[in-house]
C-alpha cells in the first residue's frame, strides 16, 4: 500500500497537487465564495486562514464533494475534476480530516479505520488482511494504536491520529485538516506537526485551516488568506509575521495581546466544594473537586476537552445533578438551571448551536432565551413585549458588534463568530454577578476573538467573576488570573500565569504532576 511518507511525489513534471480556478458559491443572502483560485503543491503545508464567514469552510467542502459550487474548477494533479460526493474526492487522493471527528465510539480502531473499505474474501470482510495491512501502515507512520482499542476509550489525541490513519488507507496523498490542534495538548500538537512535516515531505500535500497563527508560522510554507469570500493574497510564511497575517485576515490592525491591567480580588462569589459528577466515561466523572472564584477576578480552567470540563460546568449551571455543594455567596445553589440563572449567573455554552441558540429563531428572540418570561421582555398577562425585546436587540446587535445588523435574521444564518457574539452579547448585557464561559471563543476567528476577549476582561473589572473553562491555551495564558489544570475529573494543580509555562501546563494536562 503505497502513501506519501515514504512515496514520491506523484506526477514529478507537474508541482501543483491541486489547483482550485473560479470558485464561486452563492446562498440567498451571501456570496460565500466569490471567484477563488488558488493552488496547493506537492511537498508543501498550505495554511489556510480567515474570519469565521470568510468562505474557508465552504470552499474546503467544494473541494471534498460536500458542497457543489456554482461556477469555478477543480484541477487535481493537473487535470480539471469534477467533484460530486466525498466519494470522488477520496478515488483522487483526497482526505479530510474534520474538526468534529467522524469516527463510530464503539468500534475499535481497525473498524473504524477500514469501514467502507474492507477488503474481502469470497464476499467476507477479510479481518486478518485488514489487520496486517493497517499495521503496516501504522509502522510507516509511526503511530501507536492499538488497533483492539474501542474509539470512546481512547483521549482524542489519539482519536485524531485514528481520522489521519483512516485518510491515509484509503490513499490520500492531499490532506485537508480543519482546525486539527483545537483538542490537542501542546505536546500532542508537537507530535501533529512532525507527522505533517514527515507526510510532506514524502511527497505528500496539505491544507492546514485553523485560527492559530503561531501554528500557521511554526508549520505552513505558505499562507492563503480569505476575507469576505475572496483571496486577499497568498504569501510565503517565511516572508510574513502573525501580525501582518492577523491585519490581512481582519482588514486592520488587531491587538494581538489582552491588555488588562492586575486583577483586585474581593469577596468569594462562587465555591465548589468536595464535588462530585457521575458520567458514563469515568474519565469524564468530577472527583471530588474544590475551588474558589473571586468577584473581580478571572479563573481559568485549562485542560484537554474530555477530561470532566463539561461534567463541571454543567453541574455548577444546574443542567446536570452531583454531589457537594455548589455556594453562590454563602448560600448553596439550587441545581436548577431556571434559579441559577435567575440568581445572577449567566453561562456561555460550549456548543454554541446545541446549547446555546435555537438555529431557527431570530437574533431577538435568541437575546432574551431564558429570560423571557421575566419583566421587561414579559408583559401584561405574560405576553411578550415586542417593542421591549426590539429595543434590547438593537442595543445588544449594535454593542457587541453583531453583523448583519439584523434584529430578525434567524440564528443558523450567522457565522460563527457572529453566532457567538450574540451568545455574549446576551449573558453580559444580563450584568451577572458571575460568568461561566466554556470554550468562548470555540471555532471564532481572530477579530471576535479580540472583541469577546476585550469583554470579557471589562466584565472583571466592572466586579464580575469568571469561570474560564477553555481547551485553547493561549486563551487560558491571556485572560486567566489564576489556572487550574484538569485531568480526568480531577485538579491537578493551581498556577498563576507567570508560573504556567505551555511546557508545564501540558505535562499537567496529561496527568503529570512531576
Amino acid at each position: 500500500m503505497s502513501n506519501p511518507v515514504s512515496g514520491s511525489i506523484p506526477s514529478p513534471k507537474n508541482l501543483i497537487a491541486l489547483e482550485l480556478k473560479g470558485i464561486t458559491k452563492r446562498y440567498p443572502l451571501v456570496l460565500a465564495n466569490d471567484r477563488i483560485s488558488l493552488d496547493l503543491r506537492w511537498g508543501e503545508v498550505l495554511a489556510i486562514v480567515g474570519e469565521n464567514g470568510a468562505g474557508k469552510s465552504t470552499l474546503m467542502k467544494i473541494v471534498y464533494g460536500l458542497v457543489k459550487p456554482d461556477a469555478g474548477e477543480i484541477w487535481i494533479n493537473g487535470e480539471r475534476v469534477e467533484v460530486k460526493e466525498p466519494a470522488d474526492a477520496i478515488a483522487r487522493g483526497i482526505g479530510m480530516v474534520h474538526q468534529h471527528f467522524m469516527l463510530v465510539d464503539p468500534f475499535t480502531v481497525l473498524e473504524n479505520v477500514i469501514l467502507g473499505a474492507e477488503p474481502r474474501s469470497g464476499g467476507q470482510i477479510n479481518l486478518a488482511q485488514a489487520r496486517t495491512q493497517v499495521a503496516a501502515l501504522l509502522q510507516e507512520l509511526e503511530f501507536e494504536l492499538d488497533l483492539e482499542a474501542k474509539i470512546e476509550d481512547l483521549p482524542v489525541g489519539l482519536q485524531q491520529r485514528v481520522e489521519i490513519l483512516k485518510a491515509v488507507y484509503r490513499h490520500a496523498k492531499i490532506l485537508i485538516l480543519d482546525e486539527p490542534t483545537a483538542v490537542l495538548t501542546p505536546q500532542e500538537a508537537e507530535d501533529l506537526f512532525r507527522f505533517l512535516r514527515k507526510f510532506v515531505a514524502g511527497g505528500g500535500a496539505v491544507i492546514f485551516i485553523t485560527h492559530k497563527l503561531g501554528e500557521v508560522i511554526q508549520v505552513s510554507d505558505r499562507v492563503t488568506v480569505i476575507r469576505d469570500g475572496r483571496v486577499v493574497g497568498t504569501v510565503n510564511t517565511k516572508d510574513t509575521t502573525v501580525r501582518e497575517l492577523a491585519r490581512m485576515m481582519v482588514g486592520r490592525e488587531v491587538i494581538l495581546t489582552v491588555d488588562k491591567k492586575d486583577a483586585t480580588p474581593k469577596e468569594v462569589v462562587l465555591e465548589a466544594k468536595d464535588l462530585v459528577v457521575d458520567s458514563k466515561n469515568p474519565k469524564h466523572s468530577i472527583k471530588n473537586i474544590s475551588f474558589q472564584v473571586r468577584a473581580g477576578e478571572i479563573v481559568g480552567i485549562a485542560g484537554v476537552e474530555g477530561n470532566g470540563q463539561s461534567e463541571l460546568v454543567e453541574a455548577i449551571t444546574g443542567l446536570r445533578p452531583y454531589k457537594g455543594t455548589v455556594l453562590y455567596g454563602r448560600t448553596p445553589l439550587p441545581p436548577k438551571a431556571r434559579v441559577v440563572r435567575e440568581w445572577g449567573l449567566s453561562h456561555i455554552p460550549e456548543d454554541r448551536n446545541a446549547r446555546g441558540l435555537v438555529l431557527d429563531f431570530s437574533t431577538r428572540e435568541n437575546l432574551i432565551l431564558g429570560d423571557h418570561y421575566r419583566k421587561p421582555y414579559a408583559g401584561f398577562l405574560g405576553f411578550i413585549d415586542e417593542e421591549a425585546v426590539e429595543e434590547h436587540a438593537q442595543a445588544v446587535v449594535e454593542a457587541f458588534d453583531v453583523r448583519p445588523r439584523s434584529t430578525a435574521l434567524k440564528a443558523r444564518r450567522y457565522s460563527g463568530g457572529n453566532a457567538q457574539k450574540i451568545i455574549v452579547g446576551r449573558e453580559l448585557s444580563r450584568k451577572p454577578k458571575v460568568l461561566i464561559a466554556a470554550q468562548p471563543t470555540r471555532g471564532v476567528d481572530i477579530g471576535a476573538i479580540e472583541f469577546i476577549h476585550e469583554n470579557i476582561v471589562a466584565a472583571r473589572d466592572q466586579g464580575m467573576g469568571v469561570l474560564l473553562v477553555s481547551a485553547d491555551l493561549n486563551e487560558v495564558l491571556s485572560l486567566a488570573d489564576r489556572i487550574l489544570v484538569m485531568y480526568e475529573g480531577r485538579i491537578m494543580g493551581q498556577l498563576t500565569p507567570e508560573e504556567a509555562t505551555e511546557e508545564k501546563l501540558g505535562l499537567l494536562m496529561a496527568g503529570i504532576t512531576s
